[in-house]
């Protein structure tokens, strides 16, 4: 085909950033103007879909924009004005406003009400029907060039091609994205894999797969890196909210290390090796003739206490009084400073975030249009921004989405009228 369409907005990526810049500027038109959504894949709003273990995290109740950007391993100082116009608590009236009621777990992560990801999908399909938005699935974005009076001209990998005013770019991490960002004029820092679990192959986890840990201290030998939260052992070796979180403020320093480093997990980080100790003499004298290994330090869960204290080299059988000096600080070291090998990664192919992406300095944070191409915009995870798990990946979607999706909307109207 060699068809030339012509429309006047046309954002590419069917995803969170994409979806809600489009509903974002066809509802801020108000008829004036169409919008197109071009989406690669066969299916809109596919990690929508999969976050969240299939519940969607939409956003994050932390409602103070400088405190919200602290989330962001990259891209935080530049989101503090941005989220000054849409925070997350603009996320949550746009969704109650668009019919769909979020509710706040304990560790601060927003779901809608259903615990449904579907729900999330299908307000935002709505929402984008009713604004007039035009939904095209398996169009693949080939090239995109300057057009005529300021516009771009993109053709399809069929040979068809569109013409618009004004461009979105919202793909996530695509290569093929970072192409068409780049042969308009912008420079990409690399991507990387952010967001992911470590491979320990380690006979102190052997069989203990799917046992959680609420707080954990995790850190990485010869760097900065530490973080603590709930960590999980997997089959595969430790994953939960402390390890990705871990994953996202060192992804480009554990990158380098091509994934094979020392981690240091204390089990107890309210505690360290003096603290330990103290706290293992008192248990002695409260039961001194009860088993070590059936009762736990810090309300460690049991079947992890065992394997430490089994790797401690202390016999099944040996009570709290009989417990010897070197046995103690064995122990105790382990408890604080357990030390594995990490060998890898593992990363949930569909839910992926990665870091690196369009140059911060190349993008005005007021309205998400780029300072290299007039009338280019961007949103997402295609930028140099990345969140740590709960939520925060998302709320940059929505903020990014709707910035430009105004900005959009403000150039047509200044444009045609």
């Amino acid at each position: 085909m060699n068809n030339t369409l012509s429309t006047k907005v046309v954002v590419v990526g069917g995803g969170a950033a994409g979806f809600f810049g489009a509903v974002t500027c066809a509802e801020a038109l108000q008829g004036r103007g169409s919008v197109i959504v071009l989406e690669r894949g066969a299916h809109f709003l596919q990690k929508v879909k999969v976050s969240g273990g299939g519940r969607c995290n939409v956003t994050h109740s932390c409602f103070e924009p400088k405190e919200l950007a602290k989330r962001y391993p990259r891209g935080g100082p530049a989101l503090i004005g941005a989220f000054h116009r849409f925070q997350a608590a603009d996320t949550v009236k746009w969704f109650e406003a668009h019919g769909v009621v979020l509710k706040t777990e304990a560790d601060g992560r927003m779901f809608p009400t259903t615990d449904q990801s579907q729900t999330i999908i299908n307000c935002l399909t709505q929402a984008a029907r009713a604004a007039g938005v035009e939904l095209r699935t398996g169009c693949g974005v080939e090239r995109v060039e300057r057009w005529a009076e300021g516009g771009f001209q993109l053709t399809f990998s069929n040979g068809e091609r569109l013409v618009c005013d004004a461009l979105l770019l919202a793909t996530g991490g695509a290569k093929a994205a970072d192409t068409l960002a780049a042969s308009l004029g912008h420079t990409l820092a690399p991507p990387v894999p952010s967001l992911f679990t470590f491979h320990i192959a380690d006979k102190r986890l052997e069989g203990l797969s799917g046992l959680a840990v609420e707080r954990a201290t995790v850190s990485v030998a010869g760097t900065k890196l530490k973080e603590t939260g709930p960590v999980l052992i997997t089959h595969w070796g430790l994953s939960g909210p402390g390890i990705l979180r871990l994953s996202a403020w060192g992804a480009r320093e554990l990158a380098a290390f091509a994934y094979t480093f020392s981690l240091s997990v204390n089990w107890l980080p309210e505690h360290n090796f003096d603290s330990v100790i103290a706290l293992a003499q008192a248990q002695r004298g409260l039961t001194g003739a009860r088993q070590v290994s059936n009762v736990a330090l810090g309300g460690l869960p049991s079947r992890l206490w065992e394997r430490l204290v089994t790797t401690a080299g202390i016999a099944p059988q040996t009570q709290w009084a009989g417990l010897n000096k070197a046995q103690l600080h064995t122990l105790a070291r382990l408890l604080v400073e357990s030390e594995f090998t990490v060998t890898g990664k593992s990363m949930n192919k569909e839910e992926f975030v990665t870091c690196g992406g369009v140059r911060l300095a190349e993008v005005d944070f007021k309205t998400m249009a780029s300072r290299v191409c007039p009338g280019l915009y961007f949103a997402g995870e295609l930028l140099d921004i990345d969140g740590i798990t709960g939520g925060f990946n998302f709320q940059a979607a929505w903020t990014t989405g709707w910035l430009a999706g105004n900005a959009m909307a403000e150039r047509l109207a200044a444009k045609h009228d």
